[in-house]
């Protein structure tokens, strides 16, 4: 299939355009399609369609041309260009804004899905530079010798896998829920197609349309499908990703893709998830504890009108709160809460993303009722004629709906714990004691996120322990952290986003772990010589360049141009003194009894009588390998992995060896990290010490 730009249709109602091999695609003007409605004033939007469009080739363009340009960048080039993207996107915010609030979203909502992925962008072009090597492979743990002269050694890498990552997201947050996914796959290294939900598919067009607009991203890193894309699964093998949100039901027919479960499709899936909030028995009315509770209940119900997969559905109270909690939220309600419009002024809550969804959420609603739930705050009747808590701009063909609180008088009731409303929707029940809500908490049968809300430590520990397993998140508040804290619904890329069970049994972000999700981790044997190759991090027993015998030049003098891996420098022995001992010990007031005792000494196994100091050894050690020139060399900036290996007594002699372990240049400084590993020995070349030097160096 080829593609080419295509101008704006010039009908009534445009049709969302996908992004395809690098080129803007529209189906033909008789193709089938399916009309976008505005969520608050019903009126159509545009269309969508994705009739003739070739998925196939799409998938193709990702695995070669996406691949290809990916692959001449390293993580830390990576990085750099979501940082780029991410203050690109800042500039462009206020048309998104402009797209999103046709979806019922309000500026809160907005902040959270627009300005929320931008910060998922800046928090990846971060992390990339700062916890991930300036090359294309990561090293997984240590080298393990697998033979007795240490010629045969093994350890685990992980490389990008090779083919491309698919998204297929939820309605409810069409700029995060892509950005949250692209992020870290493109920081691995791997291709993205983008299959947005149809409801609101146009604002990630909008947002897509400004990256691709903003020129940074490589051919094939980014593609869109804006509408149907049932046979998608049909294109991929074990090379490829998928990234599901939305309903569990989807996910079941997903996962039972053949070639999910016989081609090897790497699936995961965040789903329906029944979320709750646990009040402790110490957070009684009138403490800061309540307080934080009602108001993180009442945020996590109107919210996105309460269409996130993280909102609170369950508030789970000591029995004789219930009431009171009930009560609570509902004034919190009416006071705060304006329903409406999200384009007029003084809307805090807008309409859901359309008029099916609203239809789904109260016939949910209806069945929880029917099943024995009450109405303790709200209403199913048009907000239009009941106006629950004050409503602007609500007209009869937008899909706005009141926020429902429900009240169970019985706890254990089935629906409560298996029906999501995907709506302002909530439950509170009663608890009898801790065991009874950690109970309570987990048959929701997994979920995302559960918040504890108390300020007695005992009890946070017991419910924290208690309800861990069932959850990806928990979120622990009282009066401390109820200012600063980001909230329960809001996951953050740092923290793994997912949960066991019904919530789909998924993992994403979470810093670097998710990159690694996009990689695939291999045990590779051989020689040190070759896993120094392959990984170009120098590994023990691996050739040494001792520059100063070799080349007359210490390592030091070298700048990154010319510094090479392996390149080393062996010191001369130098002895141990005991008045160098009990110097040090004055000095430094450091006077433990191995230092300072020799009778006491000899009577700890492990001293054969009094000892040096491993720091006086370790500052002896920087004297024997310095190089005390100014440049290139600029700072020493820390030591990694130190041991104490064999203790050094007055009479001993020490030398120092030390090889270029890892470069790292910095891709805007114009100087780089170098790991330089060292080895402190004796006069008999038994090991005293093991750790790594850090060291800036200019290029």
């Amino acid at each position: 299939m080829t593609t080419t730009a295509v101008a704006p249709e010039t009908t009534a109602v445009a049709t969302v355009p996908s992004y395809v091999q690098d080129a803007w695609w529209t189906p033909a003007p008789d193709a089938k399609k399916v009309p976008v409605r505005d969520a608050s004033t019903g009126e159509v939007l545009a269309n969508v369609s994705t009739d003739g469009l070739d998925l196939a080739a799409v998938v193709h363009h990702g695995r070669t041309t996406g691949q290809t340009e990916l692959g001449k960048l390293t993580f830390h080039q990576r990085a750099l260009k979501l940082k780029e993207l991410a203050m690109y996107l800042n500039g462009r915010r206020e048309e998104l804004y402009t797209s999103s609030s046709q979806s019922g979203a309000t500026k809160i909502d907005n902040m959270i899905d627009i300005d929320g992925g931008i910060g998922v962008l800046f928090t990846f072009g971060s992390k990339g530079r700062r916890e991930l090597p300036n090359s294309q492979v990561i090293v997984d743990g240590p080298m393990e010798t697998l033979s007795k002269d240490g010629s045969f050694v093994a350890e685990h890498i992980y490389t990008r896998i090779p083919g491309v990552a698919v998204q297929i997201n939820a309605f409810n947050f069409p700029v995060w829920g892509m950005l949250e996914k692209f992020a870290p796959s493109f920081l691995a290294g791997v291709p993205t197609i983008v299959k947005p939900a149809t409801p609101t598919g146009y604002v990630a067009e909008a947002a897509v349309r400004a990256i691709i607009e903003s020129g940074i991203l490589p051919a094939g890193a980014l593609q869109l499908i804006s509408g149907s894309a049932r046979t998608l699964l049909d294109e991929l093998d074990y090379r490829d990703l998928v990234s599901f949100t939305g309903s569990a039901s989807t996910a079941k027919s997903l996962k039972s893709h053949p070639n999910v479960v016989q081609g090897g499709v790497r699936f995961t899936s965040e789903t329906d998830s029944l979320n709750a909030a646990i009040l402790g028995p110490d957070a009684v009315p009138g403490t800061p504890e309540f307080d934080a509770f009602i108001k993180a209940v009442v945020t996590e119900m109107t919210v996105k009108a309460g269409q996130k997969c993280t909102a609170i559905r369950r508030v789970i109270v000591p029995q004789a709160l219930t009431a009171e909690v009930a009560a609570a939220v509902g004034a919190r309600i009416t006071e705060r809460v304006v329903l409406g419009d999200p384009r007029a002024e003084g809307v805090t809550m807008g309409a859901l993303a359309s008029l099916d969804q609203l239809a789904d959420v109260r016939a949910a609603v209806q069945s929880m009722l029917d099943a024995g739930g009450e109405l303790a705050y709200g209403s199913l009747d048009s907000p239009s004629v009941t106006s629950v808590g004050g409503a602007v701009g609500v007209v009869e063909d937008g899909a706005f709906m009141s926020p429902v609180l429900l009240s169970w008088a019985d706890a254990e009731a089935e629906e409560v714990h298996s029906l999501e409303a995907f709506g302002p929707v909530s439950s509170v029940i009663g608890y009898s004691d801790l065991p009874d809500a950690i109970r309570l908490a987990a048959r929701g049968s997994g979920s995302l996120v559960a918040s504890v809300c108390t300020n007695d430590p005992a009890v946070a520990q017991e419910l924290v322990l208690g309800i861990a397993a069932h959850h990806g998140r928990v979120h622990m508040l009282n009066r401390e952290d109820a200012r600063s804290s980001t909230g329960h619904g809001s996951p953050v890329p740092h923290l793994v986003h997912g949960g066991p069970g019904r919530a789909g049994g998924g993992e994403e972000l979470g810093g670097i772990r998710s990159v690694l999700h996009h990689m695939q981790r291999t045990a590779i044997q051989g020689s040190p010589n070759m896993l120094t190759a392959v990984t170009g991090v120098w590994h023990t027993g691996a050739e040494r360049n001792f520059t100063v015998e070799t080349e007359g030049e210490h390592p030091f003098r070298k700048s990154l141009a010319s510094l090479r891996i392996g390149d080393a420098v062996r010191s001369e022995l130098r002895e141990v003194k005991l008045e160098d001992i009990t110097a040090f010990a004055n000095s430094t007031g450091d006077t433990f009894y191995a230092h300072t005792n020799q009778e006491a000494a000899e009577a700890n196994p492990f001293f054969p009588g009094i000892v040096a100091h491993g720091y006086l050894l370790l500052s002896w050690a920087a004297g024997l390998f310095v190089e005390p020139a100014p440049g290139p060399v600029l700072a020493n900036y820390g030591l990694e992995n130190l041991r104490f290996i064999t203790p050094v007594a007055a009479g001993d002699s020490i030398r120092v060896t030390l090889t270029a372990k890892k470069i790292t240049p910095r891709e805007t400084d114009e100087y780089g990290e170098v790991a330089w590993d060292a080895v402190l020995t004796n006069q008999n070349d038994e090991i005293v010490a093991t750790y790594d030097v850090l060291t800036l160096v200019e290029k």
